[in-house]
């Protein structure tokens, strides 16, 4: 076995960005660039607020740039090469993938947890619920949720919004189980089908053993990481279904698949034992090559940032998302998405797009403390904005409020 390498904190953040797809040069706008990207990141995370664009859309034009929207529909919905399921959050997976996610699929409310318990006991105690969403789909093909009648004996109880909401419950946990799947969305609206219908012929549906899901979730999730540890593998991509992970890990290593790494930062180290994916040895080199940085805008649940813990450690970057935070108690906005400039996230900002008035509202924007500003870098993120403003459509751009004093001559 060789000499473990030793990186700096700088060079992870490169791999990881690498790694993302979120350095120079970008993939293709086409149906090919987007499989790529895809098939790295695992999964792009579903959101329904939509005050910018759809968190999914974000993220691939972050890597993209400019690209057609609906070439992500004729993947999805024509292609079936991909398809909506549960990765970290509720997502849009690889098709490919299916043999990973199938395990989920299959143990789904098997476990002795008392979420199981619960899931199990209220689904036997309405069959005839689950029986007649199953005939529906079957008889009429893909259906909203409206389209079913509740006949339920045992309504779902819940402190939240899914009290009482026992159709849609019902479709939850069969989609959790794999027996039906989204076939469609029309203005954003799930239609439901069974997951045969939804998915190509090639599939198998064969169960590969345990092990080897965990391996290639493993090794999906450091790639997509670039370098990560065994807490950020498990809570990344199939998030908390690694089970037996740390001897695969030790496999992996002694396999020659993944990699040790000591990443310092000054005279310190970087607590944890950190793992980088064997393909990615080479980029080690090339890295040490400055490039030209690369500007974008993430979505507050972008693939790069969702672990907030790991975001802090390698990127020296506190990150919490407001949406939920009553006005009042907001430090930086709503919609707030982080600042990407080379390697560094050096600060945030506020926008909405105002659809009536084709016009992307600047509210805010906030630079790091430690970040030294710097008009070419004032230059590049008001070229990210306009770029952002392209993307969404909006032929006008207005900034009020707070903005850098170093940069209003730029951004206005």
């Amino acid at each position: 076995m060789g000499k473990t390498p030793i990186i700096s904190k700088t060079l992870a953040r490169q791999v990881a960005i690498t790694a993302q797809y979120l350095a120079d040069p970008r993939p293709n706008a086409g149906i090919d660039g987007i499989m790529e990207l895809i098939n790295r990141l695992g999964c792009l995370q579903l959101d329904p607020i939509n005050v910018v664009a759809r968190s999914h859309l974000l993220v691939l034009w972050s890597r993209l740039g400019t690209y057609d929207p609906l070439l992500l529909d004729t993947l999805l919905w024509q292609d079936h090469c991909l398809f909506e399921y549960w990765a970290h959050a509720a997502s849009i997976v690889l098709t490919e993938d299916y043999p990973i996610h199938q395990m989920r699929m299959r143990s789904y409310s098997q476990d002795s947890s008392n979420w199981s318990q619960r899931v199990k006991d209220w689904m036997e105690q309405n069959d005839s619920l689950r029986v007649s969403i199953l005939h529906a789909l079957n008889d009429r093909g893909p259906l909203r949720s409206r389209d079913f009648e509740d006949i339920s004996v045992v309504t779902w109880q819940s402190t939240g919004w899914t009290r009482d909401r026992n159709v849609s419950r019902m479709l939850d946990f069969l989609w959790t189980q794999g027996h039906i799947l989204v076939a469609r969305r029309i203005a954003g609206e799930k239609w439901w089908d069974l997951a045969e219908r939804c998915l190509p012929t090639w599939i198998s549906y064969d169960p590969l053993p345990e092990r080897e899901v965990v391996s290639r979730a493993a090794q999906k999730s450091l790639r997509a990481l670039g370098v990560a540890t065994e807490r950020n593998i498990v809570e990344h991509f199939t998030q908390g279904r690694y089970p037996g992970l740390s001897d695969i890990l030790t496999e992996l290593e002694a396999e020659g698949h993944i990699v040790r790494v000591h990443i310092h930062e000054g005279d310190g180290e970087l607590p944890g034992k950190w793992f980088i994916h064997a393909d990615y040895l080479p980029m080690l080199e090339q890295l040490v090559v400055a490039r030209e940085p690369r500007t974008t805008f993430l979505s507050p649940f972008d693939n790069l940032i969702c672990n907030r813990r790991r975001t802090q450690l390698l990127f020296d970057f506190s990150y919490q998302s407001e949406i939920y935070t009553p006005k009042d108690k907001r430090r930086f906005g709503y919609y707030v998405m982080p600042i990407l400039y080379g390697d560094r996230l050096i600060g945030r900002f506020d926008p909405a797009l105002n659809r009536a008035q084709c016009t992307l509202v600047i509210n805010a924007v906030h630079i790091e403390p430690d970040i030294a500003i710097t008009s070419e870098m004032g230059q590049a993120v008001a070229t990210a904005i306009q770029e952002l403003a392209h993307f969404l459509g909006a032929t006008k751009i207005n900034y009020c409020r707070e903005l850098p004093e170093g940069w209003k001559h730029l951004l206005s």
